[in-house]
């Protein structure tokens, strides 16, 4: 509710040409390039080993899930966490920003610096017209929403299975303790009979793939924001 709330008064200002307060001390512009350069600063850390080199296999030409895997963890690694944390909360200390609306700003930023597949991974001129990216657990859980929407997915053996809907997420224990539960993130596709479908797969791996000619423009890399809001 309150979610709907905001973003139905930041359409109003949009379209009024206001700049509302950002329930406190600072205008929506200001409040906006504050987070924008802790962002920023956040993807510059995490990029500077970009693009990762991404080898195919295989007859599918499919992409190595474990360059997938190192190249995208890697990068959220390296991110100094906690020192953009502390920087957003003292945003909403000193400025007194509402907690809603700063939460939104944040997203926002994410989402708007997300970087494109063909900044990311570097695929052999040769094979780009071939190669498929792969579908493992470690690319969705960085897909920025909505990302990849009806591209064609094809399984390892290189056969089409249907087109990509979306990803999910769940909890799945490691272990018999509840501290060992993790996220993982599957996703959904259309299949060639127009049925939703889900791989039975709990690790996806380079078990399915999309084309990289279509995907290498899509954004590909959004970083978490979890980790940014340890302070609430």
């Amino acid at each position: 509710m309150i979610n709907n709330l905001l973003k139905h008064i930041l359409s109003l200002s949009i379209c009024l040409g206001l700049a509302l307060p950002a329930f406190g001390q600072i205008s929506r512009e200001e409040l906006k390039k504050k987070v924008d350069d802790i962002i920023t600063r956040a993807y510059t850390e995490a990029t500077v080993k970009f693009p990762c080199k991404l080898n195919t296999s295989g007859k599918a030409k499919m992409g190595n899930w474990k360059d997938v895997e190192n190249c995208l963890n890697s990068a959220h690694d390296r991110v100094d966490w906690e020192s953009h944390a502390a920087a957003l909360k003292k945003i909403r200390d000193e400025d007194r920003v509402h907690i809603e609306d700063l939460t939104l700003t944040i997203e926002a930023s994410l989402t708007e610096h997300a970087l494109s597949y063909e900044k990311v991974f570097l695929v052999k001129k040769k094979e780009e017209g071939e190669a498929l990216l792969p579908l493992s657990n470690s690319l969705l859980k960085f897909l920025p929403e909505k990302s990849l929407a009806d591209l064609l997915v094809y399984s390892q053996k290189g056969e089409l299975l249907g087109k990509f809907l979306g990803t999910y997420s769940y909890e799945r224990s490691g272990g018999l303790r509840v501290l060992n539960e993790y996220r993982m993130v599957s996703f959904q596709y259309i299949d060639t009979r127009g049925e939703t479908q889900a791989p039975s797969e709990t690790f996806l791996l380079d078990l399915y793939g999309v084309p990289w000619r279509d995907a290498h423009y899509q954004p590909g890399f959004r970083l978490p924001s979890n980790k940014l809001f340890n302070w609430r």
